[in-house]
């Protein structure tokens, strides 16, 4: 969505007016993805509770391995149209379907690689996730630092983490699969930032459209479910 208040030719006395329009505008778009990524993260973690806790559903989850590989293409499909199909990720309801399905098929995914650990580390994962969370997005809005220009330097970093884990999976070391969290940990939580900072928009030098509200919501809650698993890989390592 475009707002161009100079094609309006309004009088200079309205330039507060304006303001305070834009501002107004920008507040309600980050409630609206503030809401809709807490609704994906309760039915995510309700996912992985239930997972977790039930013994019926950890059997069903081995008895049906084909399960895992329908939600993993309904995740990748989903992620790749609301990402790639500006069209589809704006117009409403197709873009809450998609998130939706998005959602579950990752909750699904998240729940089954949760049940390999215990209810002890799960917990503990969440809890220093939510610290994390909490405080990064309380820092991404109150620092005067701008970090919407280093998507250069996350992108490369990222692709760095890849290349790392493809060596810790060749070398099978834990000392390597613990840097190798620990980093990703690290990356996402910069992710959390540079993507909170995009929704703020203001004084950053990028920011994201009004009518990007899904399009935010997926960003944040995949650099916090991205920071979950590697925080719970941590915990799993320790233990």
């Amino acid at each position: 969505m475009s707002y161009d208040y100079e094609s309006y030719n309004e009088p200079l006395a309205d330039t507060g007016n304006m303001e305070f329009s834009d501002k107004s505008i920008r507040m309600g778009f980050i409630r609206k993805v503030y809401l809709i990524l807490m609704g994906q993260l309760a039915v995510t973690f309700a996912m992985v509770a239930v997972f977790t806790l039930s013994s019926d559903v950890k059997t069903f989850i081995r008895n049906t391995p084909a399960l895992f590989f329908v939600a993993l293409a309904g995740m990748l499909v989903c992620m790749i149209a609301l990402s790639c199909c500006g069209n589809l990720r704006r117009r409403t309801p197709h873009n809450y379907i998609f998130l939706g399905i998005f959602t579950l098929c990752e909750g699904f995914l998240l729940g089954t690689a949760a049940s390999t650990y215990t209810s002890w580390e799960i917990l503990m994962a969440v809890g220093i996730t939510t610290v994390i969370v909490l405080s990064l997005t309380v820092f991404a809005f109150q620092t005067k630092y701008d970090f919407t220009t280093c998507g250069m330097f996350v992108f490369v970093s990222f692709i760095v983490l890849i290349l790392f884990g493809i060596l810790a999976v060749i070398f099978q070391s834990k000392v390597l699969n613990v840097l190798y969290s620990s980093l990703g940990a690290l990356l996402f939580s910069f992710y959390l930032i540079f993507d909170t900072q995009l929704l703020i928009g203001g004084n950053h030098k990028l920011s994201v459209s009004p009518e990007e509200y899904v399009f935010a919501a997926l960003t944040l809650y995949l650099d916090i479910i991205n920071i979950f698993l590697y925080i719970l890989s941590l915990v799993g390592n320790r233990s």
